[in-house]
């Protein structure tokens, strides 16, 4: 069943939280054959026996077609079923509204000079959506990189704190926030050490725009142990923790009988901002020659598996097809990949890279469904640590589509 409220697209707050919450983990739960399976790592996927109609389908489509497609799957009206009916599902069960903007003051001179125009963007997109109950008194900018976003907050009478690791980010933030005369400490702090609580306090507003996996989960943490009044956070890479299985942090989540692998957590991640044509020749150029690798040491092994490879410099691509297989196999102590017909092999190659991409395009439609999922598992352990909660979305998906916004403040 949809969530109540999911028909039409407004910013979850309150009981709806639990509702969509509870209606996508059974949407996830019961289809969990269709987008855990990788067909990048399959020869034959194991849902194509269920739906022979729409694996033939899909494998008949071309690399240009999978491409059109990849950010839009659930407009493929045209696929047999279950296709349609899970994009209807799928889309029902993902429709989040957009938080509401205000208009910000003009920033101030040449603050964005030294931020790449797509990341200003994003930070303007952010900042707008940014409203309280109780006016902020003092920004905390979490995993803040140079301190873009905490100088673009930053208003009259207020403070702000930038908590960063690396040193050389943080003495670059320093220094910009010097040369636009800013009030803005900056402090070196690995947010995941066991000291990182001292930095936050009650009286902070903590932000996170795309922190990634364990940092955004740590601010949360620590932010409503430190009894912060209100925090901002957009996740990011919920891959990107130290665990090789997700640990839910809601009550709710921690009794889902969904298990979550870092591989299933990076299916929110495969959506992308389109490359330019040289960065996708490059990819699918990579791809192939893996894919075409993979039927080689299947047959060499003599084992139908996949066998794990190690990502390899860009110039391994300049190789002769021959050059690179036989030096991938040496690089895993394979025996001697014997005569081959290597252009037939690498056509092969291209040929499952189409096959692949389309039928990756079923997974896809479980992409947002996951990646809310996620957002509201947050959301609820937020609601549980005494915060009203509001999850929407802070700009439009082509400029990122990261662009769950989850705004915190205590009741």
């Amino acid at each position: 069943m949809p969530a109540k409220g999911a028909e039409t697209s407004h910013v979850l707050t309150g009981e709806e939280l639990l509702a969509r919450f509870t209606a996508l983990d059974a949407f996830l739960t019961t289809h969990q054959a269709l987008w855990k399976p990788r067909p990048f790592t399959h020869l034959q996927l194991p849902w194509e026996t269920s739906y022979p109609q729409l694996a033939a389908w899909l494998r008949a489509r071309s690399l240009e077609d999978a491409e059109n497609a990849h950010n839009h799957p659930a407009d493929l009206l045209d696929a047999p079923e279950p296709f349609a009916s899970l994009a209807a599902l799928s889309a029902t069960l993902s429709a989040v509204g957009e938080l509401q903007a205000h208009a910000l003051k003009a920033a101030g001179h040449r603050l964005n000079v030294d931020v790449p125009g797509r990341k200003w963007q994003q930070i303007e997109a952010f900042a707008s959506r940014l409203t309280f109950v109780e006016q902020p008194t003092h920004w905390l900018d979490w995993c803040s990189g140079k301190g873009h976003l905490g100088r673009r907050l930053l208003g009259i009478g207020q403070q702000l704190t930038c908590i960063e690791y690396d040193p050389a980010l943080v003495a670059s933030g320093q220094a910009l926030s010097q040369r636009h005369q800013l009030h803005a400490l900056h402090v070196e702090q690995d947010v995941l050490a066991p000291n990182a609580a001292s930095v936050l306090n009650v009286g902070h507003t903590p932000v996170a725009l795309h922190a990634c996996g364990d940092l955004h989960v740590r601010l949360m943490q620590l932010a409503s142990a430190a009894g912060c009044q209100q925090m901002a956070i957009a996740p990011c890479c919920y891959n990107r923790i130290s665990r090789s299985e997700y640990q839910a942090l809601s009550s709710v989540g921690l009794r889902s009988v969904l298990q979550l692998s870092l591989e299933d957590l990076a299916l929110p991640m495969s959506e992308t901002v389109t490359a330019g044509a040289r960065v996708r020749r490059q990819r699918d150029t990579s791809m192939a020659r893996r894919l075409a690798f993979d039927l080689l040491q299947r047959q060499v092994r003599g084992i139908d598996e996949y066998l794990p490879t190690p990502s390899l410099p860009s110039a391994w691509l300049d190789k002769p097809f021959a050059d690179y297989c036989q030096d991938l196999a040496a690089l895993k102590e394979l025996s001697t990949v014997g005569t081959q017909d290597w252009p037939a092999l690498e056509a092969s190659g291209w040929q499952r890279l189409a096959e692949v991409r389309n039928l990756e395009l079923l997974r896809g439609l479980f992409r947002r469904p996951l990646e809310l999922w996620l957002n509201l598992d947050r959301a609820l352990f937020l609601s549980e640590k005494g915060y009203v909660v509001r999850l929407g979305t802070f700009c439009d998906s082509a400029l990122t589509p990261r662009n769950f916004l989850l705004l915190a403040e205590r009741a």
